[in-house]
């Protein structure tokens, strides 16, 4: 799959954004593209604003979060209609 942004983009954000290679990584798998972690680097007058790579980091964990949530959401479901006598067709037993 070819990257929409080129190399330079990447590059750029990394310096700016004193990111690592597994930082960029992840900000890529996230669908998230340089521009947007040059425009989340925290100004002096933000102070509630996180470092980018941990902006990053908190956005993975709560996507993961959401992810383990429906998962096991899922498995109740199923859990509920085994036990209400219903396959995983729909289908009465």
């Amino acid at each position: 799959m070819a990257s929409k942004y080129c190399d330079g983009l990447w590059k750029q954000a990394k310096a700016k954004c004193r990111l690592n290679m597994e930082e960029i990584e992840l900000a890529k798998k996230l669908g998230i593209n340089p521009k947007s972690l040059i425009k989340n680097i925290p100004n002096k007058s933000e102070p509630w604003k996180a470092p980018v790579g941990v902006w990053l980091r908190e956005i993975d964990a709560e996507r993961q979060k959401k992810a383990n949530q429906k998962q096991k959401r899922k498995e109740q479901t199923k859990k509920s209609l085994v036990v209400d006598g219903i396959n995983d067709d729909g289908d009465p037993k």
